[in-house]
């Protein structure tokens, strides 16, 4: 599983680290100690801003703004994301603000998002926007993309293909749309206008009293059988297994991307961004790594299905990188 050839970029290049945005509901005092930390650390890039729920209001946007000027301060790229599932005209006018204001890169969360900044600023498409073939990303390139995220249930011979090295798609100012590839976290499957945790609780989506924020990772659905199976985030539903492609750089090589995105979880979280740059930009081996994680309180079980075309459950973080897709 050490996996040093991963390091083989062309020219000598980097891979970049994104740090994804804070999917769950954390205080705002844990939100702003950790955006502290991350102005030190190996990331280059940081998506800002409430991707899940419209009611999570302790960060307003002229928070997240000037939060992003003091990241740009640090030197990190900063992006700030509009919501997945946009449900009021209120989210529509949120969105027209980060047009006219944020001065970042935008990721859009669904194609509302789109249509309303499309040529404005410079524009990420989001995970859940379903872009599934080289054609489709041709015609999202005249909006002014600059970098998409593939839908995480993408194999990486799928990524491969829809954006080849050899013959990419061009979007902003004629340059190849960048591709970052989902590496590590709970993977966020899917959306729901009713909000799952309000209703275990029994009590009224509008009126919920945030319970999320008792779950800082979500909270655990276990099937008949005992067994981890999704975790419920507001109206977020994720993966139990976290995603994670630490001991996977050749396969990633091989599709053309040299960026990587690390969703935030609550523990832990600091020590895995520092061994995915230590593996993959200093030819450390992924593997004593990786079996530190669990001490540190970072989610189990470390899966990998979803990145070789098999169900997303299944973990190949014991076998070689070199895997057949």
């Amino acid at each position: 599983m050490n996996d040093r050839s991963s390091l083989s970029t062309p020219g000598g290049r980097r891979w970049g680290l994104t740090v994804g945005p804070v999917q769950y509901l954390w205080p705002r005092e844990r939100l702003l100690a950790f955006y502290a930390e991350l102005a030190d650390s190996p990331a280059d890039c940081i998506v800002l801003g409430e991707v899940v729920c419209a009611r999570r209001r302790q960060m307003r946007l002229e928070d997240w703004l000037a939060l992003g000027r003091e990241l740009a301060q640090a030197g990190k790229q900063v992006v700030q994301a509009t919501q997945t599932l946009v449900e009021t005209e209120a989210d529509l006018r949120q969105i027209e603000r980060l047009g006219a204001e944020t001065g970042h890169w935008v990721e859009a969360g669904d194609a509302s998002a789109l249509a309303l900044l499309q040529g404005r600023v410079p524009l990420v498409l989001g995970p859940h926007i379903n872009i599934y073939n080289h054609r489709a990303l041709q015609e999202h390139a005249d909006l002014g993309v600059v970098r998409w995220v593939p839908p995480v249930e993408l194999s990486l011979e799928a990524l491969a293909c829809i954006q080849p090295p050899e013959h990419p798609v061009t979007g902003w100012a004629q340059q190849p749309i960048e591709t970052e590839v989902w590496a590590f976290g709970r993977l966020p499957l899917s959306f729901s206008a009713r909000c799952f945790t309000a209703r275990q609780h029994g009590v009224p989506k509008d009126q919920c009293g945030f319970p999320c924020g008792d779950d800082p990772d979500g909270r655990l659905v276990r099937s008949g059988e005992g067994e981890d199976f999704l975790v419920l985030n507001g109206t977020q539903t994720q993966s139990a297994g976290v995603h994670c492609l630490l001991p996977h750089g050749t396969a990633l090589a091989a599709t053309g991307a040299r960026r990587l995105r690390l969703s935030p979880q609550a523990r832990g979280f600091g020590q895995v961004l520092t061994d995915f740059e230590a593996v993959f930009n200093q030819e450390a081996a992924a593997a004593p790594r990786m079996a530190a994680w669990a001490d540190l309180g970072v989610p189990q079980p470390l899966v990998s299905g979803y990145a070789f075309g098999q169900a997303g459950m299944v973990s190949h973080v014991n076998l070689p990188s070199e895997m057949p897709a």
